[in-house]
């Protein structure tokens, strides 16, 4: 019976010390892919493996801070029960509550924290002209709009640039908006990409170095200018219609075979799935 055991137990341990290698394995080929290795590389763990990420704390230092905080339990909640103030890992628990195959996989809601905690909201950290976003202009030679605006149909063009452009100039009747459309006409014809972000609200800082969306790229949800809480998002692709409007935190530096094995199912947020990937824990690594 012993030594039936033997075998046993040097298995088991043979079994723990190949899973640690891995890890160490991983941890060491992450470090060796980052850009920077001072910067702070982060461990997403989750029921389909490993997401290290390399945050970017010179390009967005009040939100990569807020990031790791959260992801280090270093914040203060009010508990929603009872009120009472408590410190807790924020991103423990959840669920990846949003995948667009072939676009985003997303996380972090505080509508989805399995113990309801809720985040104060930080402004937005971009630079539009390192992005060349103030080199782009809104109307191309023919006459139809930059690629990077994605204006797919007359509504967004109402909506993402008329509204906001009308705004501007204190149009806000049917009567002024005709009288003055040739004005219009001219200032859309001078307008760049920045310029059209700006009338909607968006404000940049020239004092960061800032990155465009690609794939791999993490960066902050947002529901408009300067709501950038916990949710996050990472990129399967290039997304250059997304760039100057989300704060860019960091990029995927290894497990990106997790991270598309999770964008291969499409999660609607608006209903639970079982098929949505859990988040165990997101710590720092380094």
């Amino acid at each position: 019976m012993r030594q039936s055991t033997i075998p046993s137990l040097l298995l088991l341990i043979f079994s723990l010390l190949t899973l640690l290698n891995t890890a160490i394995a991983d941890t060491s080929t992450a470090l060796l892919a980052m850009e920077d290795p001072q910067n702070p590389l982060v461990r997403i763990s989750t029921s389909q493996g490993e997401i290290y990420l390399e945050l970017f704390p010179a390009e967005a230092p009040g939100n990569v801070d807020n990031f790791l905080a959260l992801a280090e339990g270093e914040k203060e909640f009010t508990n929603p029960d009872t009120g009472a103030l408590i410190q807790a890992r924020y991103y423990n628990g959840m669920r990846f509550h949003r995948v667009v195959p072939g676009f985003i996989i997303q996380a972090g809601s505080p509508a989805y924290n399995p113990l309801g905690l809720q985040v104060n909201l930080l402004d937005d950290e971009i630079n539009a002209d390192a992005l060349g976003l103030d080199q782009i202009s809104v109307l191309n030679p023919d006459g139809s709009f930059a690629d990077v605006l994605n204006i797919e149909s007359k509504l967004d063009f109402h909506e993402e640039i008329l509204t906001p452009l009308y705004s501007q100039r204190n149009i806000t009747d049917v009567e002024t908006a005709l009288s003055s459309q040739h004005q219009v006409f001219e200032a859309l014809q001078g307008l760049s990409v920045k310029s059209v972000y700006e009338n909607q609200g968006y404000r940049y800082d020239d004092s960061l170095q800032s990155r465009p969306i690609e794939r791999g790229t993490v960066a902050l949800a947002n529901s408009g200018p300067d709501s950038n809480g916990p949710e996050f998002f990472i990129s399967l692709t290039a997304a250059e219609w997304l760039s100057g409007k989300y704060t860019v935190i960091g990029r995927v530096v290894e497990g990106q075979e997790v991270m598309d094995s999770i964008g291969n199912t499409a999660i609607d947020p608006d209903q639970f799935s079982r098929l949505s990937t859990l988040i165990y824990s997101v710590r720092k690594a380094n």
